[in-house]
């Protein structure tokens, strides 16, 4: 969806080893960082996960999934929201908010179908919350708006959530047959960009931490990241 303003106005690289969504951020960042900001893992470090021939995996979901990571100074995660917009699915279509914190996780939709799907599914194995305790997601119906674009950025905002990225930095297509869910192998692919300003607020209260930067200047990278044009296979 397209917006003349950007989130802050008021107020195909095909990799040659396995690596995961995430993975295309990772290149160029700092190595002591978690998540989103490690190098590279490839897929087989999660042990061969089982799964469809790449060729006979039909899509489960189509959209777009930015996500923003916060770090406090000692690199620690202080949080990660997961935005979704969901075109269509196997679990319907609609838009949805997962947010990690140390003390639990919110998930944010008007469809629990759809939400917990996507809470469990897919945000309890993303990269960025690799060795971070994930507990039962406390689904929170509310509707979510989302205003996504690669020129400008993203605001996403319900459930007393409210998130902003901004200074896109880069606009990449990235595309695999390797990325485990769980015990499953999955094929993805999107285009991924790497944005340079962030904030997030949950129920009025801006979240601690910052979002880290890396790369390189033909290569910039970011713990907030828009992304889109998403295909997940299985």
């Amino acid at each position: 969806m397209r917006t003349d303003r950007t989130p802050f106005d008021s107020d195909r690289d095909r990799p040659s080893a396995p690596v995961s969504r995430r993975g295309v951020m990772r290149m160029g960042t700092a190595l002591g960082a978690m998540g989103l900001l490690a190098t590279a893992a490839p897929a087989s470090a999660a042990g061969d996960a089982p799964g469809k021939e790449p060729a006979l995996r039909k899509p489960i979901l189509v959209g777009a999934n930015p996500g923003l990571q916060l770090f406090d100074p000692s690199g620690a995660c202080t949080a990660y929201i997961s935005t979704w917009q969901v075109d269509w699915s196997t679990h319907g279509a609609g838009n949805a908010v997962v947010l990690w914190r140390p003390d639990g996780v919110r998930a944010v939709g008007e469809d629990p179908h759809l939400t917990l799907w996507l809470a469990d599914r897919f945000v309890r194995h993303f990269p960025e919350l690799e060795g971070l305790p994930w507990s039962a997601p406390r689904f929170h119906r509310s509707a979510v708006r989302i205003r996504l674009d690669l020129a400008s950025g993203l605001h996403a905002w319900g459930g007393g959530i409210d998130v902003r990225m901004a200074e896109v930095l880069d606009r990449r297509a990235f595309a695999t047959d390797r990325f485990p869910l769980g015990s499953v192998e999955h094929s993805l692919s999107l285009v991924i960009g790497p944005c340079g300003r962030a904030r997030a607020t949950v129920d009025g209260h801006t979240l601690p931490g910052e979002i880290s930067r890396g790369g390189t200047p033909d290569r910039p990278s970011s713990s907030a990241f828009v992304a889109t044009a998403e295909v997940w296979r299985a």
